[in-house]
């Protein structure tokens, strides 16, 4: 027999977590020299991933009793233009280097990706430790990371607002609040369960701080999650429902003018910080983030909120996708004036042909239509191309999570 026949596929559960976390720190090459950099033990870390197993839904090829490749899949939710949405959390992908090659990651996803249809998750994200790999299984990068670094001498100078600042304990309930308002309100952001909130945390350090902004009346209007180390104040996540708040955060960072050399950190909306700082030369990176993939193109479809335009519109296309058959041919789109759609499978003449990556990043307005055109990405009729633009709504993803 060969070791291929020996391999049978199955669910990865709570017996088999000792295994789940030697196969996620061999993958990632974990060691302990770099949890004791973050404070944390062996011990930690196991009791960590622990919710994996006990929470997600964890697919496994053993050969045996021996767990030789697995991958989660977290439930989670995410807005998606002011709807929620059920999403796949797909993590702790590994397979030991022996066994790679043999085809047990593709037929993992493969199965992930069924289950995940037949729980209505009709999207799934990522972060992805190899872009072209994901992309070749029909995700596609969504959303971006900006790292800035602002010396010192660069703060914003102190400006009066009706509210204040007060520093707390990052499980302080007005976080939650403030970031589940945020959260409503910004295209693909993830709705945080408890899952989420454990996953959000999982590794940060102990002097994780909190700085919340209150309005004149007392209401939370932004939080700052950050810890300063060696004379730099690093800002984990800053979130804002107004102006007001935003400079009433920056007036507490700037009061740290005489404590620290440099603020650094991550912006994950499509706003440069150079523009908004008086003395903008400062250092910006913006790299890609997250990598999502529609599921089920047709439950999407239903759920998803076109922009309503008052006419009804048809579009015919070819749609390609390199793992799931469901999301392959040829479908016909109706958008009704309100922006209600509905996919079939047509006969018609295709007008338009795209791959499930293309529509992925499309509909989440990532990329616009036109731009997917110019690049090829997006095959066909010009005029339709125009009524794609102007039934997709306009918001730049916004995603800040990891796990």
């Amino acid at each position: 027999m060969s070791r291929l026949d020996r391999l049978k596929m199955g669910k990865v559960e709570t017996k088999h977590f000792q295994q789940f976390n030697e196969l996620l720190r061999y993958v990632f090459q974990v060691t302990k020299k770099d949890l004791q950099m973050v404070g944390w033990e062996e011990r930690e870390i196991a009791l960590a991933k622990k919710p994996v197993l006990d929470q997600a839904d964890v697919l496994g090829w053993f050969d045996g009793e021996k767990l030789v490749s697995q991958l989660a899949v977290y439930p989670f939710q995410v807005n998606i233009f002011g709807k929620s949405f059920e999403m796949g959390g797909l993590t702790g992908v590994g397979t030991y280097p022996e066994y790679a090659n043999m085809g047990l990651m593709y037929k993992l996803m493969r199965q992930a990706l069924a289950e995940m249809q037949q729980r209505k998750q009709s999207i799934s994200y990522l972060f992805p430790y190899s872009i072209p790999y994901y992309r070749r299984r029909g995700w596609e990068i969504i959303s971006d990371k900006m790292t800035f670094e602002v010396k010192d001498v660069q703060l914003p100078k102190i400006k009066k607002v009706p509210g204040y600042v007060e520093r707390l304990n990052i499980e302080h309930p007005d976080i939650r609040q403030v970031y589940k308002l945020f959260s409503s309100e910004m295209h693909a952001a993830m709705l945080r369960n408890d899952l989420a909130w454990d996953e959000y945390w999982r590794w940060d350090v102990d002097e994780l701080t909190a700085a919340v902004y209150y309005d004149s009346s007392h209401k939370p209007q932004g939080y700052l999650l950050y810890w300063i180390y060696e004379d730099v104040l690093h800002i984990k996540e800053m979130i804002y429902m107004n102006q007001e708040a935003r400079i009433g955060l920056w007036n507490f960072i700037g009061a740290h003018f005489s404590m620290v050399s440099k603020v650094v950190g991550n912006i994950f909306m499509n706003e440069p910080l150079a523009f908004w700082l008086e003395d903008g030369d400062i250092k910006e990176t913006i790299s890609p983030y997250f990598m999502a993939r529609i599921v089920c193109v047709k439950q999407f479809i239903e759920q998803y909120p076109f922009r309503a335009i008052g006419s009804d519109i048809q579009l015919t296309f070819i749609l390609e996708d390199p793992m799931l058959e469901w999301n392959q041919g040829t479908f016909t789109l109706y958008v009704n004036g309100d922006g209600q759609g509905e996919l079939v499978r047509s006969n018609d003449v295709p007008t338009i042909s795209l791959d499930i990556q293309t529509l992925t990043t499309m509909l989440l307005s990532y990329k616009r239509p036109s731009y997917l055109a110019a690049i090829s990405r997006l095959k066909g009729n010009a005029q339709d191309f125009e009524i794609l633009e102007n039934i997709i709504e306009r918001q730049t993803p916004y995603f800040s999570d990891y796990y």
